[in-house]
């Protein structure tokens, strides 16, 4: 559910590689149903000429596993895109930004198991049904629990992981949900962000020191939330996105290229849940609150702009 950057490049690996994969697509349908869907990647180039493409979920065969997409946005969507399409026992894998969003899905799918996809993805679609992948493409998966417990590694989880290694893909199996997504958030608070803010790509924000500097200051905020919440991340973690952020080839992030569509971002996802899950466990993170601020006033904007 959504071919985009993130979707059309993970389900054109798996399906690559053998596994029977459906696409829900919107804008690009007619494109992609004709034409099939274009890889540019680090990894190699590649071809899709005919993939199994709809526009409504009531045409999608039911699915044993249905991988979200979508942007966190639309997730007010999911009740009425993932009954239709979940086969008995099927398992939601929501792939997406930010923190609440398996709680969204459980709740759109009671009964199935839900699963976190978190990716570290460097990619952008730069047409219709083509997706440029510039850099890393790993998967961290974990399950979704009530009230953020610890879930352990299941049997899902390790049967999808294997399909994604066999695309080719890194995969990880993480045993705790939050704590995976307070570790995603610390690159993602402060580098989506501020490239938003401050109109620049991560080579940019890396190069200038006061910039670089605020990132880094940014993330330990972060830090701080996820302890709060009861979840430990090392030090030297921050110091690892830093040096990642600096490898990485020139990147606009996923929220500035909403941004720059005039597409509404993932403000509350991103911002809004870390903020108010670690204000309710005693924690003021002011940096986090700043950029959430900005970012809300120029999201509305932006989309009032648009329309």
């Amino acid at each position: 559910m959504g071919t985009g950057a993130l979707g059309g490049f993970y389900g054109a690996r798996l399906c690559r590689a053998g596994c029977d994969v459906h696409f829900l697509l919107h804008s690009d349908f007619e494109h992609v149903r004709q034409h099939g869907l274009v890889v540019d990647s680090k990894d190699g180039d590649f071809v899709l000429p005919r993939v199994q493409a709809y526009r409504d979920v009531r045409d999608m065969p039911r699915c044993d596993v249905v991988a979200v997409a979508l942007k966190a946005t639309n997730n007010h969507l999911l009740p009425s895109l993932l009954p239709p399409v979940l086969a008995e026992g099927g398992v939601v894998l929501l792939m997406q930004n930010g923190l609440g969003g398996e709680e969204e899905a459980a709740r759109a799918a009671p009964g199935h198991t839900v699963l976190a996809g978190l990716c570290f993805l460097c990619s952008n679609r730069v047409g219709p049904g083509h997706i440029c992948h510039s850099d890393y493409g790993a998967v961290r998966f974990a399950q979704y629990a009530a009230n953020r417990a610890v879930a352990g590694v299941s049997d899902s989880m390790r049967a999808i992981g294997q399909d994604f290694a066999a695309a080719g893909i890194e995969v990880d199996l993480l045993e705790d949900l939050l704590l995976a997504r307070w570790q995603k958030l610390v690159w993602n608070v402060p580098i989506s962000g501020l490239s938003v803010v401050l109109n620049a790509d991560t080579r940019e924000l890396m190069a200038d020191p006061h910039t670089r500097d605020l990132a880094e200051d940014i993330m330990r905020e972060v830090v701080a939330g996820a302890r709060s919440c009861g979840r430990h991340i090392d030090d030297s973690f921050v110091r690892k996105m830093l040096d990642m952020t600096v490898a990485m080839k020139p990147y606009r992030a996923s929220l500035k290229v909403d941004f720059d569509d005039h597409r509404p971002m993932e403000v509350e996802a991103i911002y809004g849940n870390p903020l108010r899950a670690a204000q309710q466990a005693g924690a003021h993170m002011p940096l986090v609150e700043t950029l959430y601020r900005q970012l809300k006033f120029l999201d509305a904007r932006n989309c009032g702009m648009r329309a």
